[in-house]
């Protein structure tokens, strides 16, 4: 990759120059991002979270693709690097709620774990200094980052990407808590339309384990639903996309 230009790095991605006009090459680091929303806060290294990430990105995405959400992925090329169409991201982080956790809890008081009547959609200013601050459909607006055309479309996008994830991860007893998603314009001669970019991988969900909840624990306690163990690992396992030569043990990241 040292021969190809380096046109973004990130916490947790770098891209570079792709084969192709409109093409760019993502590659997935170890670098974890818990805390991204907290100010100045370095990510740590966790061995093998790229190449998982590519894995666990790929799968959710090319499913996407089927169902005819469109994304920014083409192809993975290998065990750390995909290669995805290039586009304008919109400065927003995308958010979809299905239970209280995280910031909404203590935001509002909610008590953590509560299904809300329906999924809710929160936008994020992209901003690390500032700590990626919630805004309104009004800010957005008001400040040019997206008009309301743009907003009606990426909350449909988002909608349609959490109907997919949650029946996927309910299939593997995973309950997607929340997720965060970010969205791109591409132009197709002069049409313009939004797609799913960046990634879908565990660095961007909450997810609670509901396996075994009605099983006895061994002081004869029914176990709580709560943050799934070891997950990049286990949830690449559940789906089928674990590669052979990766092992090793983190939690989940979560979203504020």
């Amino acid at each position: 990759m040292a021969r190809r230009k380096k046109v973004y790095e990130g916490k947790a991605k770098i891209l570079y120059e792709g084969p192709e006009p409109g093409t760019l090459i993502q590659y997935f680091k170890d670098d974890a991002v818990a805390g991204v929303n907290a100010v100045n806060q370095a990510p740590a290294a966790v061995e093998g979270k790229g190449v998982l990430n590519n894995r666990l990105s790929e799968f959710f995405m090319s499913g996407l693709n089927s169902i005819g959400v469109p994304t920014h992925f083409i192809r993975r090329i290998n065990m750390r690097e995909q290669l995805v169409r290039m586009c304008e991201i919109i400065p927003l982080e995308v958010v979809v709620r299905n239970f209280a956790a995280g910031g909404i809890t203590s935001r509002l008081g909610i008590p953590e774990g509560v299904a809300l009547p329906r999924p809710i959609v929160e936008y994020y200013y992209k901003d690390d200094k500032l700590g990626n601050p919630l805004v309104s459909e009004e800010h957005i607006i008001a400040f040019g980052w997206a008009n309301q055309q743009d907003l009606d479309d990426m909350v449909a996008l988002a909608l349609r990407v959490n109907d997919f994830m949650s029946g996927v991860m309910m299939g593997v007893g995973v309950r997607l808590m929340d997720f965060r998603i970010e969205v791109g314009r591409i132009w197709e001669g002069d049409f313009m339309r939004l797609i799913v970019a960046d990634e879908i991988s565990p660095d961007s969900c909450r997810l609670w384990d509901m396996r075994g909840l009605d099983a006895p624990d061994r002081e004869g306690q029914i176990r709580e639903p709560g943050p799934l163990a070891d997950v990049y690992t286990e949830l690449a396992r559940r789906l089928g996309v674990l590669p052979s030569n990766v092992t090793h043990t983190t939690k989940p990241t979560l979203i504020n």
